[in-house]
């Protein structure tokens, strides 16, 4: 009788080591395998971006900025029609917590000038990767897309535009040469600068320009944000005169700002200066960063 009571009470010993070596649910109920220095926690999440909100992008540039950058306001006649286009217009998008913007515009008797503002707020969705990060590789395929071309030996990357404006790219071949005119005697007759004029629309970016000094040329900038890039990029052709486009992309923490200045001079008019438009879209950014920090 003795015996018979023993058994039970090994069978239920042996029972238990077993089940304690499958790894049975535990008290969850959860059936997953414990990895080794799993302490049982979720890792912490990354931290979020300096920024939860974005400036209202119509109110950041003063008039004095605004006559600077857009000379063709002064020209309009005091009044409704001038203080809307000192205003700007907002641009539309679909979340104004995460992106915002505004576009001013005038039409001179020798030039015509766009402007543009954009501040995009940018939120990682994941848990393990800070907004800082995510920001980061957006600005980083915005700058892949602008394609920046390698610095120029014994070149500069600095945002300083210290160069002399004969350095600029509108002293290239995009450009009407003062001196060619009436019988052609510096640069050729009227049919041949025509010619050179029209063979330069063919995608005259200010990057190509030879006569173009590396302080001019786009280019990664130092000292703005976190992170920045210029980009400047020229077309021409005799009948439309220059158009040239300088956009400025920095980034701070979790905010990416974006300045888009345009000109586009008459066909009687030298192509717009790289370095007048660089150095007016360079002070606005600086502006922006600033106000950013505050």
């Amino acid at each position: 009788m003795q015996r018979k009571a023993y058994v039970p009470g090994v069978a239920a010993l042996l029972a238990a080591l077993l089940t304690g070596c499958t790894g049975g649910p535990g008290p969850s109920g959860d059936t997953t395998d414990s990895k080794p220095g799993d302490t049982g926690t979720s890792a912490p999440a990354a931290h979020p971006g300096k920024y939860r909100t974005l400036p209202e992008p119509c109110r950041q540039l003063d008039r004095g900025t605004l006559d600077k950058m857009l000379p063709g306001i002064k020209e309009l006649p005091e009044g409704d029609q001038r203080d809307k286009a000192y205003e700007g217009a907002a641009t539309v998008t679909y979340d104004t917590d995460r992106r915002v913007g505004c576009r001013w515009k005038d039409d001179g008797t020798d030039a015509s000038h766009r402007l543009l503002i954009d501040f995009e707020r940018v939120v990682s969705y994941d848990n393990t990767v800070s907004d800082d990060t995510e920001a980061g590789q957006v600005f980083a395929s915005k700058r892949l897309a602008a394609h920046l071309p390698e610095p120029a030996p014994g070149g500069t990357s600095s945002g300083s535009s210290s160069s002399s404006s004969s350095a600029s790219p509108s002293a290239g071949a995009s450009k009407k040469d003062k001196g060619t005119g009436k019988g052609g005697k510096k640069g050729g007759s009227a049919s041949e600068s025509a010619s050179v004029d029209a063979s330069a629309s063919t995608s005259a970016s200010a990057s190509g320009d030879d006569a173009q000094s590396a302080d001019l040329r786009p280019r990664v900038l130092q000292g703005l944000g976190d992170e920045a890039f210029l980009d400047d990029q020229l077309s021409a052709s005799a009948s439309t005169g220059g158009h040239r486009t300088v956009t400025v992309v920095f980034r701070t923490s979790n905010v990416i700002v974006t300045i888009e200045y345009e000109e586009q001079s008459g066909p009687a008019v030298m192509a717009p200066d790289s370095k007048e438009m660089q150095d007016r879209a360079q002070e606005l950014a600086v502006k922006l960063a600033g106000r950013l920090s505050e």
